[in-house]
């Protein structure tokens, strides 16, 4: 297994350089226990636990696996983003990653306490001020991730990457098989990371009727960017919802904006009154962009009208290209451990082109005869 063993697997303590992203309502204690149990890195996704439970879920993972050695992913703009600081320091985690990442004197904070720094990024000038600010490891995501994302495709950004820096890189966006794996080795990058092939899991906290809309999205198409929702790239897979608000026009997406925070008053605070003001106010200024904000502010809920409760056209659906090439929940061990066996036959059947190549043709013929004769 010594192809498998790379920077990453060294740094993060796992068997397998095979991460599991943080993914908004799924990847709870129970997706990052199973992950690490089968030989991969996991990342609790912090932005979406509540704060009063983060800390409860960092101990959950603690006492299944046996230690720290897992990660925390949180955004600097969120309200508990202080508390996600405080507790992977506190805890010793093995990593953290995030977006917009923190400052530098909150990463040399982290490097004191030996958590190490994975910024996600998707773009080459982002990966260049990452490095910049003290990133420790770099995850790129190519355009065919999902969620927020950019455009440039995995298979450009990753060369872009490696080219430029000098810390270890993970690559994200498109990988769900060993080939995959394999692939992103012989190019340079220490491991990869995948969010949807995890989410498309039997250890998934998704709910059946959410994680069977999954499975039967069978093109690629139908896995799409869309900016209707905050006016950022977005893939997701395609619903009613998302259909119904890219075909309406500015004013009508700020009815639907509005409606939707109305009618999950208990989280967004937007009673009917409060939604026909703000309509009336937004019409003379910018219906459009008033959507946008009130879409942005309402994403949470959506994510988790599908992601926890359960009504996959009710919300929205992130998701990478690759789920169309998803058909069956498999558990997090036996992802693991057949994407890992994969790449090792695909980087060994390499290696054995290789050994080919500087053989003289006398032996080949030796070794063919051989082959043959076993």
């Amino acid at each position: 297994m010594s192809a498998l063993h790379t920077r990453l697997t060294a740094a993060l303590g796992c068997r397998y350089p095979i991460v599991q992203t943080a993914m908004g309502w799924v990847s709870d204690a129970n997706l990052v226990i199973a992950t690490t149990r089968a030989g991969g890195f996991g990342f609790l996704a912090g932005a979406t636990i509540a704060a009063e439970q983060l800390e409860g879920e960092i101990q959950k993972v603690i006492a299944a696996t046996g230690g720290s050695n897992f990660g925390l992913n949180f955004h600097m703009f969120q309200d508990n983003a202080a508390q996600c600081v405080d507790l992977a320091v506190q805890y010793r985690l093995r990593a953290v990653s995030y977006g917009r990442g923190p400052d530098k004197h909150t990463i040399q904070r982290f490097k004191d306490a030996g958590v190490l720094c994975i910024p996600t990024v998707g773009a080459l000038k982002h990966a260049l001020k990452a490095v910049e600010l003290g990133a420790d490891m770099i995850t790129i995501q190519g355009g065919e991730g999902g969620g927020h994302t950019g455009g440039v495709p995995t298979t450009i950004l990753l060369p872009q990457v490696l080219a430029a820096v000098e810390v270890p890189v993970i690559a994200a966006g498109g990988y769900s098989t060993g080939r995959g794996l394999a692939a992103a080795l012989a190019a340079g990058a220490e491991g990869i990371a995948m969010g949807t092939r995890f989410m498309m899991s039997s250890d998934s906290p998704t709910p059946k009727a959410t994680l069977q809309r999954y499975l039967a999205t069978r093109d690629t198409q139908q896995i799409r960017v869309t900016l209707a929702v905050d006016g950022m790239r977005h893939r997701m897979v395609e619903n009613p919802f998302i259909n119904k608000l890219e075909a309406a026009g500015p004013v009508g997406r700020l009815w639907i904006a509005l409606n939707s925070a109305r009618k999950w008053k208990a989280q967004t605070g937007m009673t009917t009154g409060h939604m026909i003001r703000t309509f009336f106010k937004a019409i003379k200024d910018d219906p459009g962009a008033m959507s946008q904000v009130i879409m942005a502010a309402n994403q949470p809920v959506l994510l988790q009208r599908s992601m926890v409760e359960g009504f996959p056209d009710e919300g929205i659906l992130p998701s990478g290209q690759v789920a169309a090439a998803i058909d069956q929940l498999q558990s997090c061990e036996q992802i693991i451990h057949e994407i890992a066996d994969e790449a090792e036959a695909c980087l060994l059947r390499l290696c054995q082109r290789m050994q080919q190549s500087q053989q003289s043709p006398a032996e080949q013929a030796a070794d063919q005869h051989e082959r043959t004769q076993a």
